[in-house]
């Protein structure tokens, strides 16, 4: 089961990395740049982790953490540049799991992540990193992408996309889900943004890019990627 995980961020430069690096390690990511943007993916979207920000345009972080605390199975991490100790007691107090004070490591925020999860008795499976379909191989971990062993340059959207598709291999995944978790929940309706960087990536990465053998189409309701084979050099899972 992919777990879902909720970004509440401001900083669209942080954003993007904290989303990049939480898709590699097979997370669903929601993100959201306002309070109020964050109310209402919290209340849709049923996050089995919040990553909280304090600091946003339209009020403070803590306004949104009551509402959650009534979600008694969601665990929330605060991200912030405050540093005041009483706040932060204050805080975990209120019902935070966790708190980063920015700026932190990805390695530590995700180890914090599987902390605050495993605290609430959700399990967590390896996260799938590499994935390979005859002479395609993508390794999500390291960003790179080879065919027949040369390899492939994507642009940062195609390799999220392509990205996504590998966390779901063998399972349709909708244009809506796509949409959201590659470009962000705003950006839901661009079906046509969608279909313009499947074909660049087919173009790329298929030898009949008409005919796709690997990037396939669900009429009507998104894509599918197929399912991917062990890697003998890396002894890589299937999805």
């Amino acid at each position: 089961m992919t777990l879902q995980v909720l970004l509440v961020e401001d900083d669209t430069a942080l954003g993007n990395t904290l989303r990049d690096a939480l898709l590699v390690e097979g997370y669903a990511v929601h993100t959201a740049a306002s309070l109020s943007e964050a109310r209402a993916l919290a209340a849709h979207a049923a996050p089995d982790l919040v990553l909280l920000d304090l600091g946003l345009p339209d009020g403070d972080g803590e306004a949104l953490l009551a509402s959650l605390r009534q979600r008694a199975g969601t665990p929330v991490l605060l991200i912030s540049a405050r540093h005041g100790e009483q706040q932060k007691i204050a805080l975990l107090d209120a019902g935070a799991d966790d708190d980063l004070v920015k700026p932190f490591s990805v390695g530590e925020l995700l180890a914090r992540m599987r902390v605050a999860l495993r605290h609430r008795g959700t399990r967590l499976a390896p996260a799938v990193t590499r994935w390979r379909s005859g002479p395609l191989a993508v390794d999500l971990a390291a960003r790179r992408v080879q065919l027949d062993g040369a390899p492939v340059h994507l642009t940062p959207t195609e390799f999220g996309l392509l990205a996504r598709l590998v966390r779901s291999a063998g399972q349709v995944v909708t244009h809506r889900q796509l949409l959201a978790d590659v470009w962000g929940a705003e950006f839901t309706a661009h079906t046509h943004d969608l279909r313009l960087y499947m074909g660049q990536l087919r173009a790329k990465l298929e030898a009949e890019p008409a005919e796709p053998q690997r990037l396939l189409t669900e009429p009507g309701v998104g894509y599918r990627l197929v399912e991917g084979e062990p890697d003998p050099d890396a002894g890589l899972m299937r999805s």
